[in-house]
């Protein structure tokens, strides 16, 4: 199966360079040769001609040039086919109405056209990964509409989006303007969202450095390579490093393959309910190894999160560990034993474990571990962002930026809000029924099978 890159704004398309950096070197590690293969071909497609050059699965689009630009400057400007740029000059204006209404509208036509060119080149499209921030107005205006796009016009292939949310120290001030009304469209039109914190991401890139100062295998060409590194380069290949481990599976063999259908068939129970914490052992290759017991202590932590959540403090719908590397399947089962324990789960779904193993582990480590958890605690921290657009909004504080934005009503505020509002609801009362036992009423319609 293939899988399509869309990168949307100057941070989505800063992750997919990341990405695309990273996927090249695990695959160049994998395959000394340089053969084409399956596994190659999941992200990467053969271009016809002299040499068969390496393209890129991905569509980039920024409504300014900058990021994009450096891209086709640097050294995997090869990688990525010119007809699939989708660039402005203005910007958005850290305004969502922008983005969604004005931009989606103008550019709707060429990011069709770019999307089905790169459709048509895969043989068995499986799911488009969607990469963009939720605080600016590119990334989540123009990044919505095109998940609406997406949903519209390919609604067999599933869509995973990785949000970048911003900090509450964000220094656009519109920020939870935007942030609210791309939720909505992320609740109506996407298939799994992991949400990714900007604040998560500066706090274990710092403790990283911080361990690698300290790592004995700290050198002078470490060092040198780390002044070399561009701003938020250590940020990016967190989340990159995300991508690389949630799709090894569909790249590289394994006792215990887990495809990206699995992932959203087993940790969506609810359709609305499709946001997945993630969190990663070890935190970066700078690191030590961990041991498997080590892995998964760290990767229930609320350090390794990488959303702002504590995941262990509430009620677990379904979990997934994507392990890669070598590790004996009995300490898995070992270690799942030991934290079932310790957490959570919902009393209709006790065994609420997905696990697979990929035999290839990434670049330059021995073992890694993805956790995605399905849980209540994204409905905690779903308050806090409500709470920010709260104070804006009582104050109808630069609601003018929005409304005089051709196409966006006053309305689309509230609806986004009580959007927000039902999905935070959708969760606390699954944490109230837990709570009141399991002979309680099941909160949400289920599926209703015909006799």
């Amino acid at each position: 199966t293939q899988s399509i890159v869309v990168q949307v704004g100057q941070c989505g398309n800063q992750i997919g360079s990341r990405f695309w950096d990273l996927a090249l070197r695990e695959h160049a590690s994998v395959s000394r040769r340089g053969d084409f293969d399956d596994s190659l071909g999941t992200f990467f497609r053969q271009q016809p001609g002299e040499g068969q050059a390496l393209k890129a699965r991905a569509v980039l689009v920024d409504m300014e040039e900058g990021v994009v630009g450096e891209l086709l400057k640097g050294r995997l400007r090869g990688v990525f086919d010119h007809s699939a740029l989708i660039t402005d000059v203005s910007g958005s204006g850290n305004n969502w109405a922008v983005g969604h209404c004005e931009y989606g509208l103008r550019h709707r036509e060429a990011l069709s056209e770019s999307i089905r060119r790169c459709a048509e080149q895969c043989d068995c499209l499986q799911c488009f990964f969607l990469l963009h921030s939720m605080g600016g107005g590119t990334g989540s205006g123009l990044g919505t509409a095109i998940l609406q796009l997406l949903r519209d016009q390919y609604p067999e292939v599933y869509r995973f989006v990785t949000a970048v949310y911003p900090s509450e120290d964000d220094d656009v001030i519109t920020s939870p303007y935007n942030s609210v009304l791309a939720m909505r469209c992320l609740t109506d039109y996407a298939d799994c969202v992991m949400p990714i914190d900007n604040a998560c991401l500066a706090g274990i890139a710092q403790r990283v450095q911080d361990s690698g100062r300290t790592a004995a295998g700290s050198s002078a060409a470490a060092g040198a390579a780390a002044k070399d590194a561009k701003p938020f380069d250590a940020m990016n290949s967190i989340v990159a490093n995300l991508l690389l481990n949630l799709t090894a599976s569909a790249r590289f063999s394994g006792t215990l393959n887990v495809d990206l259908n699995e992932i959203s068939m087993n940790l969506v129970p609810f359709p609305r309910l499709h946001y997945l914490l993630a969190a990663q052992s070890p935190l970066s290759p700078a690191l030590p190894p961990r041991r498997p017991d080590q892995a998964f202590n760290e990767s229930f932590g609320k350090e390794a999160q990488l959303f702002s959540a504590e995941p262990r403090s509430h009620l677990y719908l379904a979990c997934a560990l994507l392990l890669r590397g070598r590790i004996d399947l009995s300490d898995v089962r070992r270690c799942v034993d030991r934290l079932g324990n310790r957490l959570a789960f919902a009393d209709w779904n006790p065994d609420c474990w997905k696990i697979g193993h990929c035999a290839v582990p990434p670049a330059g480590q021995q073992f890694a571990l993805l956790s995605l958890a399905n849980n209540t605690a994204i409905g905690a921290s779903l308050h806090l962002l409500g709470d920010r657009f709260s104070r804006l909004y009582k104050r109808r504080a630069h609601l003018h930026h929005y409304t005089q934005v051709d196409g966006f009503e006053a309305a689309t505020f509230d609806s986004a809000f009580a959007s927000l509002n039902d999905l935070r609801e959708d969760y606390a009362a699954l944490e109230r029924r837990h709570a009141a036992g399991a002979s309680a009423e099941p909160p949400l319609p289920r599926l209703k099978i015909a006799s």
